[in-house]
């Protein structure tokens, strides 16, 4: 398993001497460290690679510390990692124009070891609680792995953690609703960047030089923009519709990948990446390359290891303790009021065939727990609620290509056909063969011909 990527810590500070004792202190406890002498290294420093956290002295030679964190705070949209302030001869004014500005910590020197490995960790701790906090607000209601005793989830949690071990790129296919994002999250959480940051960009929105900039960042000589790239060093960045990219986009992401490095728009300096890369889009993804939508070697360097999420229609029987979890969340988070749902009520919502899975469970739930009243909910108030949802047509994915040529929309229906029978049978080729009425022998030859792996398909193929 690789390690953890270390937090990186900028340290600027005149004094020879406190610069290498402060860079051998944080080095041993496992940091990566660039040490600078001026205000201009400094921003060179931050230019080139966004530190986690910054060391920062208050005299020097060309630059007070006071002038370059407020250039910083007011030059950086918000986005300045924590800054520790140092300095043997602050007044009560500078520490409070230091803290105004932005600075998590004020130590005095001589410097303690003891408090400052305290101060770094405490800062480093809080801009993680803010991240999570963030995270929390866009999706209060999400669950820390994805839900289900069926064979189904069981396998496809098993082969998340499996594939969590391994830095590289994961594309992640499903339906809407299913419950994609929570699968990255899932995977970023069992990884060994799982310390780091978990960054989520829906690119299908993001176009042209702002587009660029909110994913690559943007510089204009000492005015930084940080992208999603660099917000998400050391951990994971999630990309989700991105078999809607940008043409633009999609060159830049490409050239991304192959060189390890990227430009910030303005930039001319390359920036090493350090992210994990994580992608999401509805199946069929393979039509979107076939129209040249997305492009065929971008794809192929994002789908080194595919994760399917089955729909919630094939592991109905995971629906009661989606029931039971989503209820107390709702209960908790949304302050709603505490009803139970009868036997009956339980086997209707079991039965549904949820077009819009999970996410259209959690709306029910909702629903009832909203409108109903008293404390049990009954089997009318979920046929009321079920009612009142319109009826969906089948996924796209679900229906052949009528505009293919017969043998690949012959071929596109058996791999639709085959991995679904795969789902239901745990991947047992076996059972497999028994219900669809073909030898084993043959079934075997069938799925190699059409590219089919019977342990990852059974992990479901299906946000």
């Amino acid at each position: 398993m690789q390690a953890p990527s270390p937090s990186s810590i900028l340290v600027v500070d005149d004094e020879p001497g406190i610069l290498s004792l402060v860079k051998d202190i944080l080095e041993d406890e496992g940091y990566e460290v660039d040490a600078v002498q001026d205000a201009e290294s400094a921003r060179a420093s931050r230019r080139n690679r966004r530190p986690d956290l910054i060391l920062l002295d208050i005299w020097m030679p060309d630059s007070d510390g006071i002038s370059l964190l407020r250039e910083w705070s007011e030059s950086s949209t918000g986005d300045v990692p924590p800054v520790i302030m140092m300095s043997g001869h602050g007044t009560m004014e500078t520490a409070v124009e230091a803290t105004r500005l932005g600075a998590y910590d004020f130590l005095e020197k001589p410097l303690s070891t003891a408090k400052l490995l305290l101060a770094i960790r405490r800062a480093l701790e809080a801009a993680e609680l803010r991240r999570e906090n963030i995270g929390l607000k866009r999706g209060t209601l999400q669950a820390p792995e994805p839900i289900g005793r069926s064979t189904i989830m069981s396998r496809l949690r098993d082969l998340i953690k499996r594939v969590a071990e391994h830095d590289t790129p994961v594309l992640i296919t499903g339906e809407p609703g299913s419950g994609k994002e929570l699968v990255a999250r899932y995977l970023h959480a069992h990884s060994p960047r799982a310390s780091g940051s978990f960054v989520r960009v829906r690119v299908a929105g993001l176009v042209g030089a702002t587009g660029r900039t909110e994913l690559f960042g943007a510089e204009d000589g000492p005015l930084i923009h940080y992208g999603a790239i660099e917000k998400a060093n050391g951990g994971t960045l999630f990309l989700e519709d991105v078999a809607d990219m940008d043409p633009e986009l999609q060159a830049h992401l490409v050239t991304m990948l192959h060189d390890g490095t990227f430009l910030r728009t303005g930039g001319v300096t390359p920036v090493p990446m350090n992210v994990r890369i994580v992608t999401a889009s509805r199946s069929d993804i393979g039509r979107s390359v076939a129209a040249s939508r997305l492009r065929e070697d971008l794809y192929y360097l994002l789908n080194v290891i595919p994760l399917a999420v089955p729909p919630l229609r094939e592991h109905r029987e995971d629906v009661p303790e989606l029931v039971s979890y989503y209820i107390d969340a709702l209960v908790t988070r949304e302050n709603l009021p505490n009803r139970r749902l009868t036997v009956g009520a339980q086997n209707r919502l079991r039965n549904h065939r949820w077009p819009g899975n999970v996410r259209e469970l959690i709306n029910v739930l909702q629903r009832l727990l909203i409108l109903g009243s008293g404390s049990v909910i009954e089997l009318e108030a979920v046929e009321a609620a079920l009612g009142d949802i319109p009826e969906i047509e089948p996924h796209d994915d679900e229906v052949p290509e009528f505009d293919l040529p017969l043998k690949e929309a012959r071929e596109q229906f058996e791999r639709a056909y085959l991995e679904y029978r795969l789902r239901r049978a745990g991947g047992s080729v076996s059972k497999v063969a028994a219900a669809a009425g073909i030898e084993r022998t043959h079934l075997y030859r069938k799925l190699r011909g059409l590219g089919i792996d019977p342990k990852l398909s059974a992990a479901g193929s299906g946000d």
